[in-house]
């Protein structure tokens, strides 16, 4: 899938807009929906979200028509604006370390400190064996044991969901495939690039927080509900949102008839016989076609079956 731009906040279907409003000196909706195999009103939508990221402009008259912004300008002026939003959130972390000290003094028994390896590890079992709907986690180097987390696999087969948001040097060497299996067995995850804090919270009412990353001084403190607490849920969420989708998590697969579609599409078939093969009516089988494009970001055919080759679709 094209998706370079994701990491500035552009979704890949937005940059296949992007990239076929780049090819033309103007372009209409009507001409980006006949590109890309989509209705006029999502292209209207995307062209609408990509002039706010100031990648296009609109040109006057009465008609919608567009035109690129040279991308040595747009695209720069956009990863400045996420850089800032990275910057705003290394900021927080100063309000979260005020917090801390003021619920210390006012709210000692909402406020646990601890020390040592053992006990760290101890409250982090803990805290996802008593999760009973959801467990939140910022995650990043360096670990008092491997990443492995068997306490997790056990959480997600009774239920309790999990959302991460990493660094990318926590995704090195074997931590990335142990990764990638518990996102296969259905962790949410993603990546964020300047993460700095480690931490992890059970049903937004208990968090766990090293407050140290010194291997011979390890402290930590538990946070039951609070203002600290709340502010910490905030943080996470504002992390979740800046972050990107790791490679082969949730929404990077494809069923058994997209396959099948993509390995009829690659032998060359016409739609009508991909349809009678598969048994689908001419408006599902467009209605499919449309849909692989778009998440492919994906021009045509010939893209599609390249893209979904890189990606192990094929």
């Amino acid at each position: 899938m094209i998706d370079l731009l994701g990491a500035a906040g552009v979704d890949p279907f937005d940059e296949a807009v992007y990239r076929a409003v780049l090819t033309r000196h103007t372009a209409t909706p009507a001409d980006v929906a006949a590109e890309l195999g989509c209705t006029q009103e999502r292209a209207a939508r995307s062209m609408d979200r990509l002039r706010e990221h100031g990648l296009i402009a609109r040109r006057s008259g009465r008609h919608r028509r567009y035109a690129a912004v040279d991308p040595h300008v747009a695209v720069e002026a956009l990863i400045r604006t996420k850089a800032n939003d990275l910057d705003r959130i290394r900021a927080a972390v100063g309000d979260l370390a005020r917090l801390f000290v003021a619920a210390r003094a006012d709210q000692a028994d909402q406020i646990e400190i601890v020390r040592g390896s053992d006990a760290l590890l101890r409250w982090f079992v803990r805290l996802q064996q008593e999760a009973r709907e959801e467990v939140l986690g910022l995650d990043r180097p360096p670990y008092v044991e491997a990443v492995q987390n068997p306490v997790e696999d056990t959480a997600l087969g009774r239920g309790v969901r999990y959302r991460g948001v990493y660094a990318p040097e926590a995704l090195e060497g074997s931590n990335l495939l142990e990764i990638q299996e518990l996102v296969r067995r259905g962790e949410q995850a993603r990546v964020l690039p300047g993460l700095r804090v480690k931490m992890a919270i059970a049903d937004r009412r208990l968090a766990l927080l090293p407050l140290s990353f010194e291997m011979n001084d390890v402290r930590a403190v538990v946070v039951r509900p609070s203002a600290l607490l709340d502010a910490l849920v905030d943080f996470f969420e504002l992390c979740w949102q800046q972050a990107i989708p790791l490679p082969g998590a949730a929404g990077d697969e494809i069923d058994n008839d997209d396959k099948s579609l993509l390995a009829l599409m690659a032998a060359g078939l016409k739609d009508e016989a991909i349809a009678r093969r598969l048994g689908w009516s001419p408006r599902t089988m467009r209605r499919r076609v449309s849909d692989l494009h778009t998440r492919l970001g994906a021009a045509n055919r010939f893209q599609a079956g390249v893209l979904a080759a890189r990606r192990g679709w094929l």
